[in-house]
C-alpha cells in the first residue's frame, strides 16, 4: 500500500519446557523478499525488551502494529510498548487474535490487561473478540475486519494428483481435520462422530494432518475403542508448508470440531483452496462459514457433526457449497484488511 515497513521478530517466544511441539522455527521456507525483518524479542528475557524498543524508536515510526494471541506474550510486548511510548507520540495498533486464551492459565488477565492498557486501537477479525476486548473496558478505538484469505501455500491441486500422492482412492469420500491437536480443537468429538453408522455405511474416511500438541494417547485409545482403525488416516506430524495443498486437494470437507474458538486460519486456507468447511458454533466461526452454503455451523457434539456430515455426502451438497466458497472468498482481502487497520488508526 506504498507504506515503508520493517518487521521485529522474536528471537524466542517460548522457553522449550512449555512449548508442546517439536519445533517453533519455520524451517521449510525462505523469508519472504523484499521485507526487512530484525531477530531480537525474547519473551522472557527483560533486557531484550529494552533493546527492541530503543530500535523501534530509532526508526521513529508513525505506527507501530503489535500482534497479540496469548497472555504469556502479555508481559514482553506490554512492556515494550510503554517503553517505545516513553516521551514520544507513537500510536500503538493492537491486532489480538485473542483476548481470551483458548485453555486458560494462572495470570492470564492480569498479563493480558498490561498489554491492553498500552494500545492507542484495536483491530480484531470477528465481532466474538471485539466482545472480549469490551469486557477488558479497553479505551481505544476497535475495528472488526475478517481474517483474510491465507494464499501463500500455492495453488491448488486437483484431487486426484493429491490423493495419489497421500495413496487415498480416488472415489474416496473423505474429510480433513488439519492443524496441531489440543483438547480446545475438539478432534475426539470428530472422531466420536465418525462411528456413527451413516458415516460408516457410507465409507467415509478423516484423515487428521497434523502433530499433537498434547499427549496422543488417548485419541488413539478412542480410535482402537471405537474400532475406527480403517476409517481415520493419522499423519501427525508437522505438515511442511509446501504439502499443505496436497491434503486440502485431497479432501472433499475440511472439518473443525472447535470447542472454543476466535477466528481460524484453517478457515482461511479452505477458503483459498475452494474447501466446503464444518465449524462448531463457537466464537468466530459461524461468522466465516454461512451455514448451508460455505458448509456447515453445528453444537459441539458428535451427534450433530455425524448429521452434518452425512447430509454432506448423501445429499451430494459438494458441487454448490464448492460454487459459493469460491464466490465467497473474495470478502477476504489483505488490503481490505490493512485498509480497516489504517482507517482505525486514522492513518
Amino acid at each position: 500500500m506504498g507504506h515503508a515497513c520493517s518487521i521485529v521478530s522474536f528471537s524466542l517466544q517460548y522457553p522449550d519446557f512449555l512449548f508442546p511441539g517439536t519445533t517453533q522455527l519455520a524451517t521449510d521456507d525462505a523469508a519472504p523478499e523484499g521485507l526487512r525483518i530484525e531477530t531480537m524479542l525474547n519473551s522472557v528475557n527483560p533486557i531484550s525488551w529494552l533493546t527492541t524498543a530503543n530500535h523501534i524508536k530509532r526508526q521513529n515510526p508513525d505506527l507501530l502494529i503489535v500482534r497479540f494471541w496469548l497472555p504469556f506474550m502479555g508481559p514482553a510486548l506490554g512492556s515494550v510498548i510503554r517503553l517505545v511510548r516513553k516521551n514520544s507520540k507513537i500510536h500503538v495498533a493492537a491486532i489480538t487474535d485473542n483476548v481470551i486464551p483458548h485453555e486458560k492459565r494462572m495470570f492470564d488477565k492480569s498479563f493480558t490487561s498490561w498489554f491492553l492498557r498500552g494500545c492507542d486501537s484495536f483491530t480484531t477479525m470477528t465481532q466474538s473478540v471485539a466482545q472480549d476486548l469490551a469486557r477488558f473496558g479497553v479505551t481505544g478505538s476497535v475495528a472488526v475486519s475478517p481474517h483474510p484469505v491465507y494464499d501463500i501455500f500455492g495453488t491448488p491441486v486437483d484431487s486426484l494428483s493429491a490423493r495419489s500422492q497421500l495413496g487415498i482412492p480416488p472415489n474416496q469420500k473423505l474429510v480433513l481435520f488439519f492443524g496441531f491437536i489440543r483438547k480446545y480443537k475438539g478432534l475426539d468429538l470428530l472422531i466420536k462422530a465418525m462411528a456413527d453408522q451413516r458415516l460408516r455405511s457410507m465409507d467415509v474416511k478423516l484423515i487428521v494432518a497434523g502433530e499433537f500438541y498434547e499427549e496422543s494417547k488417548p485419541y488413539l485409545d478412542l480410535i482402537q475403542e471405537l474400532g475406527l482403525g480403517q476409517q481415520i488416516i493419522l499423519h501427525d506430524h508437522y505438515i511442511p508448508k509446501d504439502q499443505v495443498k496436497t491434503y486440502f486437494g485431497a479432501a472433499d470437507i475440511v472439518a473443525q470440531p472447535y470447542r472454543t474458538a476466535t477466528q481460524s486460519g484453517v478457515t482461511q486456507i479452505a477458503y483459498h483452496f475452494g474447501k466446503p468447511m464444518l465449524v462448531t458454533n463457537v466464537g468466530g466461526l459461524p461468522e466465516m462459514v454461512p451455514n448451508g452454503q460455505a458448509g456447515y455451523v453445528v453444537n459441539p457434539e458428535p451427534e450433530p457433526i455425524a448429521v452434518a456430515l452425512a447430509d454432506y455426502f448423501s445429499m451430494d451438497r459438494k458441487p454448490e457449497m464448492e460454487r459459493f466458497v469460491s464466490m465467497h472468498k473474495s470478502a477476504f482481502t489483505w488490503s481490505g484488511f490493512a485498509g480497516a487497520l489504517l482507517r482505525n488508526t486514522g492513518h
